[in-house]
């Protein structure tokens, strides 16, 4: 017998042994997933409740008050005159 097919039959049973293990694996992956679905309340193959609801508009941005404004804009010079003593710090030592 060549040495070539005798090395194709091996590989041959081995590759097919290989893809019955696969499938088993998928079809225990695939149960899974059909029970946490199940845990979800989802069934397969159907889309979500929610999906079926039309969606809403969206709001758009938020408007914020000049108070809010001003005090996000004070916090940031806070923190900004801290890091710059902290590099300021660290740069003379």
């Amino acid at each position: 017998m060549p040495k070539g097919v005798k090395s194709s039959v091996k590989d041959s049973g081995l590759l097919q042994a290989a893809l019955e293990g696969l499938e088993a694996q998928k079809k225990r992956i695939e149960e899974h997933i059909s029970q946490v679905q199940a845990m979800l309340g989802r069934r397969r193959g159907r889309p979500p409740a929610s999906a079926k609801v039309a969606p809403e508009k969206p709001a758009g941005r938020r408007k914020l008050s000049a108070a809010a404004r001003k005090r996000i804009a004070a916090a940031q010079k806070r923190r900004w005159a801290e890091f710059r003593k902290k590099a300021a710090g660290a740069a003379k030592a």
